[in-house]
């Protein structure tokens, strides 16, 4: 007889809360969603080809499943270290998968995009090319646009995107910047590909779930343009205080780095799939939530904005439930999804380097805005365990988590105001550190009220 599920009450609310976070993990993986996108084996050759943060993992479960006896070959670049083990009993690896930076592109992200343009040579209408991409591959798929008389180099794309990442842009408007200036996103990859099928199977981490958006969008049309780019460009004005009479403004103004665009005869053969969505993992969270006899609220997988000021909407949203049993009765748990920025403040001289991310963030606002309220509990970490650039995921927050800070001599508002979620949140042991997951569905926000 199958044991039952564990009750929510004989479970700690860290492990209660954690068990959550997996479940939503789980249901995201390659290997238990890539099976039922496979398409028909073509006359030619099968050319794999991909980037992302789920590439190595989504490389080798479409390894494992396309028939043996069917010719195929591929490239697939992932970031440092979230390439997974493979079984010792595994057949030989077809798919060769490559490491490189993230979120700033280096050297091997350049060398790997090269070589997967390079593969795209000799395509005939008879060969069928499977396009792996997930979240981050915007950075890990980084091939400077080229054009007569001019160029991007890799120093101008590494400049151009830690401008961006500091300056609380939504992802939306990033990856318009990068495609405009990129040689292989923005839909220059498919047209590479012409004529063969082109069929592109999408792990989502962006709001919205746009495949045009999704790691810039590499075999999709772009509905964006020069003129979009270059008025984020504008926008964002330390940005473009450094671009103003910069060849690079001038190629945007003049068209020269305009991408495919939707009707294109480049894209009529192509198909594209969604294979996992922050809105289905948040599902798996609240069915994992339900079977434990909690009730499950989902909020929303598309929210954005500042991740401190998402992190006090979350905690007003809390205080409600926990004081007054509305809009939700109690017990349960508030589940949210989607991508939240970071805009880095100055730092005040001498004062040191802050670490963390989008989560840990969201992690200090909420603490912040709960006021220690009694029977709120709270977890938010990355899909890909990577919050930013450090090695957790995220964070926890519990009722005692302010007034152990202020035992332990740590100030909120000065890692606040430093950004600085990792000295706030590891002296209390509160850091939420997962490794790498080898899938990215972007944030995961829960909350659980008792």
């Amino acid at each position: 007889m199958p044991k039952p599920p564990t009750h929510f009450s004989d479970l700690e609310p860290r492990e209660l809360l954690t068990q959550l976070y997996w479940a939503a993990v789980r249901q995201a993986l390659p290997s238990h969603t890539l099976a039922g996108f496979l398409p028909p084996v073509p006359k030619g050759r099968t050319l794999v080809l991909g980037a992302g943060k789920a590439g190595g993992s989504m490389a080798h479960a479409f390894d494992a499943l396309w028939p043996q006896d069917a010719p195929m070959s591929g490239l697939v670049v992932t970031r440092y270290g979230h390439t997974p083990p493979r079984p010792a009993d595994a057949l030989p690896q077809r798919i060769e998968v490559v490491e490189a930076a993230h979120p700033v592109p280096d050297a091997a992200g350049l060398a790997a995009a090269q070589r997967i343009l390079a593969l795209t040579e000799g395509l005939t209408k008879d060969d069928l090319v499977i396009c792996l991409i997930s979240g981050g591959g915007s950075s890990l798929l980084t091939l400077p646009a080229q054009w007569e008389g001019g160029g991007i180099s890799l120093e101008d794309k590494q400049r151009i995107n830690t401008m961006l990442l500091e300056s609380g842009a939504s992802i939306q408007e990033m990856n318009c910047v990068r495609k405009h200036l990129s040689a292989i996103k923005g839909g220059r990859l498919a047209a590479a590909c012409y004529p063969a099928q082109v069929v592109t199977l999408l792990i989502s981490d962006v709001p919205g779930d746009a495949p045009s958006v999704i790691a810039s969008g590499p075999t999709v049309p772009d509905p964006t343009s020069c003129a979009d780019a270059l008025s984020i460009l504008k926008r964002l004005a330390h940005i473009s205080r450094g671009l103003e009479t910069d060849f690079i403004v001038k190629a945007l103004e003049d068209g020269t780095l305009e991408t495919p665009k939707p009707g294109d005869p480049v894209f009529a053969r192509n198909q594209v799939h969604l294979i996992a969505t922050p809105q289905q993992s948040l599902e798996a969270a609240a069915a994992a939530a339900r079977a434990m006899g909690l009730t499950a609220h989902i909020l929303s997988d598309e929210m954005e904005g500042e991740s401190r000021e998402v992190g006090k909407v979350h905690a007003a949203l809390a205080r409600a439930v926990a004081q007054r049993g509305e809009p939700f009765a109690r017990p349960c748990v508030i589940l949210s999804g989607g991508e939240t920025t970071v805009t880095i403040r100055p730092r005040r001289e001498g004062a040191a380097k802050g670490r963390g991310g989008r989560a840990g963030e969201f992690c200090m606002g909420l603490a912040q805005a709960l006021q220690g309220q009694a029977a709120v509990w709270g977890l938010a970490a990355d899909t890909d365990g990577i919050d930013g650039v450090e090695d957790n995921a995220g964070a926890f927050v519990a009722p005692d988590t302010l007034a152990r800070a202020k035992a332990a001599g740590t100030s909120l508002a000065d890692c606040l105001d430093r950004n600085d979620a990792v000295g706030f949140f590891q002296p209390l042991g509160d850091v939420f550190t997962t490794g790498p997951t080898h899938t990215n569905v972007n944030d995961f926000r829960a909350l659980l009220v008792l």
